[in-house]
């Protein structure tokens, strides 16, 4: 997956330190989980993988189960999901995943946060093209041995498996998300986290100084209470 996937999993897992951020992101996923396909974790995939990511944040059961009741009610506002595009400093495209109940702040406040900090906003379909939608798993391999289950992971759907300080990252179609996840789940390995994210199908390499102006653009994203991710094509 390259740099640019290590970049993004890196800038994710630094923003999971700051906790109060996290769980709201966290219950956003939750409720839209719950609004899109009921409060029932055995037959929501979206939700199971919601719970998953709450449990590798170490965001407090209650938390979690009070965030499905309250998006059980039909009477809670549902969050829209929308997908901002644009440019950091230096050509890098930036993709911004949003959850929002007020689109009108949001893209007031990405558009802000953009054109501060030496990027420009673009329209829809700008960069989207770039990137390519992809269902990642972060999986404890348990004490299975490294070759039998490299070839596990292949049967379950993997296009690509990485492995780094003894994480195993599996890499699956975005259309195999669920199918994957089952036949994770029906094998034993033990899920940390998932996701469906946007991984760039080419990537740009900038020297220090440069880089450090676009991971600031970033951060200042991330740093918004509607985006959930931001994804770009820094090398």
């Amino acid at each position: 997956m390259g740099r640019a996937f290590e970049y993004r999993k890196a800038r994710k897992f630094a923003r999971w330190d700051k906790m109060s951020k996290t769980f709201t992101r966290i219950g956003r996923e939750i409720a839209m989980s719950v609004k899109a396909g009921g409060p029932e974790p055995e037959s929501n995939t979206r939700l199971r993988a919601a719970i998953q990511n709450a449990k590798a944040a170490n965001m407090p059961k209650d938390r979690v189960e009070a965030a499905i009741k309250k998006a059980s009610n039909k009477d809670e506002k549902a969050y829209e999901e929308v997908i901002y595009e644009g440019y950091a400093p230096h050509g890098i495209a930036v993709l911004v995943e949003t959850a929002t109940d007020n689109p009108t702040r949001t893209v007031a406040n990405v558009r802000h946060i953009f054109s501060k900090y030496g990027g420009s906003m673009g329209t829809s379909g700008s960069v989207g093209f770039l990137f390519e939608r992809k269902a990642t798993f972060r999986l404890d391999p348990g004490d299975r041995p490294a070759d039998e289950l490299e070839l596990e992971l292949i049967d379950a759907g993997a296009e690509d498996v990485q492995v780094e300080d003894g994480e195993w990252t599996l890499t699956a179609a975005f259309t195999d998300y669920g199918q994957v996840q089952k036949s994770l789940e029906n094998l034993g390995i033990q899920i940390i986290s998932s996701e469906l994210a946007y991984i760039p199908t080419m990537t740009k390499s900038l020297d220090e100084s440069q880089a450090e102006e676009c991971i600031r653009l970033m951060d200042m994203l991330e740093e918004d209470d509607d985006v959930q991710n931001v994804y770009c094509t820094l090398a």
